[in-house]
């Protein structure tokens, strides 16, 4: 296990309860509201503070010009997709759903760290892909057999999953020589602008104004996930290997399928609580460092 430094384990106990808790809080703020207007909103709010942040660092803002193509890049796989499409997928999913969906990310992870960048998957991996691969099913045929289902968040929680791995795995190979603060408020800035276009040509007929509900998801989202979380994640993958973060990707989607069922009355099905059961085991099985011998 790669040794933890005192504030590396503090970040990852606050991503942990910051985006465990936060899928039931989506939920909240996207019901009767336009997703991408929501998630629009948090990110300009969010923006300032994680930019005062960096000021009071005295962490430069500049990019090199050599370096835009590379954060596009990374700004796509680890950003574009993922907030686009997680907060669609969310208004047709449980959150506690949508969570164990989005963080079979791990597992996407592996795969592609195996076919494209030559990292070697052991025996083991394979018998947790399998089973990641049978809890979606799971929640997909849930989903296809009740009327209310809607597959669709299905499909789109797995791509933002997929692309969010293989953003991951840029990211942990960046050759931006510049400090992750400085690529994270970027990246953020170029996400705000592409969701605001997109609410602006999709859900300007429903724009409204959000209830005390709304703004207080709102404003978690602006500073807990968009000031904080996105950047210490950032952080802890550009920084740590992937076993690290694991100890925080393993138990969020637990948070949030829980926390899900006690705030939202969420009712969770058996088909739930087994793939819970079986992601988890897929992550772990991917994820957990193999004892070497003596």
């Amino acid at each position: 296990m790669h040794a933890l430094s005192r504030q590396q384990l503090i970040l990852l106990v606050l991503l942990t309860i910051v985006w465990g808790i936060n899928w039931p809080i989506m939920k909240f703020g996207v019901t009767g509201f336009p997703p991408l207007t929501f998630r629009s909103i948090c990110m300009w709010l969010g923006l300032p503070v994680l930019a005062l942040f960096l000021v009071w660092r005295k962490v430069p803002f500049r990019i090199g010009r050599e370096h835009w193509r590379e954060l596009a890049v990374l700004t796509v796989f680890n950003m574009l997709f993922w907030h686009t499409l997680a907060i669609l997928a969310i208004q047709s999913l449980s959150s506690g759903r949508a969570a164990i969906l989005g963080y079979t990310m791990p597992v996407f992870s592996a795969l592609i760290g195996a076919a494209w960048f030559g990292q070697r998957l052991a025996g083991r991996a394979w018998f947790g892909v399998a089973a990641a691969a049978l809890g979606v099913l799971l929640l997909l045929w849930h989903e296809i057999t009740t009327l209310s289902g809607k597959p669709l968040g299905v499909a789109m929680m797995l791509v933002a999953a997929a692309t969010w791995a293989l953003g991951t795995q840029h990211m942990r190979r960046t050759r931006i020589a510049h400090p992750t603060l400085a690529i994270s408020f970027w990246m953020t800035v170029i996400t705000a602008v592409w969701i605001t276009v997109i609410a602006l040509l999709f859900e300007r007929d429903a724009w409204m104004a959000p209830n005390p509900t709304q703004w207080a998801a709102i404003v978690y989202n602006a500073l807990g996930v968009f000031a904080f979380a996105q950047v210490a994640w950032l952080m802890l993958a550009r920084d740590l290997p992937p076993i690290a973060s694991t100890l925080s990707v393993m138990f969020i989607p637990v948070l949030g399928v829980f926390s899900g069922a006690w705030w939202l009355d969420e009712v969770l099905h058996w088909q739930d609580w087994t793939a819970v059961a079986l992601v988890m085991l897929a992550i772990a099985t991917v994820l957990w460092p193999v004892r070497k011998p003596a």
